[in-house]
């Protein structure tokens, strides 16, 4: 970027449950705050990605107060007052329009610029990634972009949201590798057909929720289509650093819509005509959402039927299968394709192809109270 680009920041979403990961992740140590794949946590790891892009000054990371002090711990060179906790949980839009409020009042109203990540997902080429985050970060500081990362389809995946490219589209960037193309729609998750027809067409890339843009051009957005969220957190924002900020965050923060970035900004933005500049950049990054304990196989074994495990596990004639044990020795006989996890108080056993439906479990538990396993 040039010397005149606003200064960029890095917010990293970190307030998720990751109720699929249950029984290892709780509401004080979910998905993101643990090392689900590999030795460090999903945090450290997205910490670690973007250290050479973004000082320590210029990280921030919004998680919700019961999380705050894992967070600080994991992030000891993140400052602690860019640990912007939420009080209740309000979604995307509302999580990314704090740090939009206190990047504003940092930067004494001067414009910054935005990239907003998720904490919790695998990226296998990590340089990779850093040179699209940079062309991301040039697309964005152009005024009135918003700017979001597709990851190109693999297969026909029905679990993710899809962003289709205009046709054609001339590169925004050339002659740069990264080209930032102009989004066409925003798609739901679609049918295995449809799905299909999506992955063969070349134009559509599945959303991962990576977005960038200037803080003026999301604030600008968010009060032409979510005019009450933006009026509260504008309200949040005249007593960021006073001793009224934590009253008015508590007060105000519940008002906030609750709805994700994409339905709240995105689409509707990708659907005016009169102020469309929304641009997709393809990113084939080695990436994962690392949604189930199923994808978390799908990461670790090194062959299709291999089993993958932690701690002391003994496998006869059994194939397929996920076995998380730290303190237990476990021993698997004739079973193929199985999820087990366990902790000092719970045991998770189910079939892979079952391992989205984790996250009843945990509803299941939240309806009868039982409050020490969650």
């Amino acid at each position: 970027m040039s010397s005149l680009a606003p200064a960029a920041h890095a917010i990293i979403l970190a307030g998720g449950r990751g109720t699929r990961f249950w029984p290892r992740s709780r509401t004080r140590s979910p998905k993101q705050l643990l090392n689900i794949v590999g030795q460090k946590t999903m945090l450290e790891q997205t910490y670690e990605r973007l250290a050479p892009l973004f000082p320590g000054s210029h990280i921030w990371v919004v998680t919700h107060r019961e999380q705050a002090r894992a967070v600080s711990r994991q992030l000891r060179q993140v400052p602690s007052r860019h640990i912007l906790t939420e009080p209740v949980g309000r979604n995307t839009a509302a999580a990314i329009g704090l740090a939009a409020v206190h990047l504003l009042k940092q930067e004494r109203g001067q414009d910054a610029l935005m990239a907003v990540l998720p904490a919790d997902h695998f990226i296998g080429k990590p340089a990779r990634y850093r040179q699209i985050v940079r062309a991301a970060l040039k697309a964005a500081a152009q005024p009135g972009a918003l700017v979001v990362l597709g990851i190109p389809p693999t297969r026909p995946e029905t679990g993710y949201g899809y962003i289709e490219r205009a046709r054609r589209d001339k590169p925004r960037q050339s002659p740069d590798r990264d080209h930032a193309y102009a989004v066409r729609r925003f798609a739901e998750k679609p049918s295995r057909e449809l799905a299909r027809k999506y992955v063969s067409s070349g134009r559509y890339l599945w959303n991962a929720g990576m977005f960038f843009w200037r803080v003026s051009t999301f604030l600008e957005n968010l009060e032409r289509y979510l005019p009450k969220t933006h009026a509260a957190l504008m309200r949040i924002a005249e007593t960021i650093g006073t001793s009224r900020y934590a009253a008015a965050l508590q007060r105000e923060y519940s008002r906030l819509e609750n709805i994700s970035i994409d339905y709240a900004l995105l689409e509707p933005a990708s659907r005016d005509q009169k102020h469309a500049r929304v641009f997709v950049i393809p990113a084939a990054i080695d990436w994962s959402d690392v949604g189930s304990w199923a994808a978390v196989y799908e990461l670790l074994a090194k062959r299709p039927g291999a089993n993958v495990s932690t701690g002391r596990v003994l496998a006869l004639d059994a194939a397929g299968n996920l076995i998380s044990s730290p303190s237990k020795f476990v021993a698997a006989v004739g079973v193929s394709d199985l999820v087990i996890v366990e902790t000092s108080d719970a045991l998770l056993v189910c079939s892979r192809e079952r391992a989205q439906d984790v996250g009843r479990v945990v509803k299941w538990l939240e309806q009868h109270r039982l409050q020490k396993l969650l």
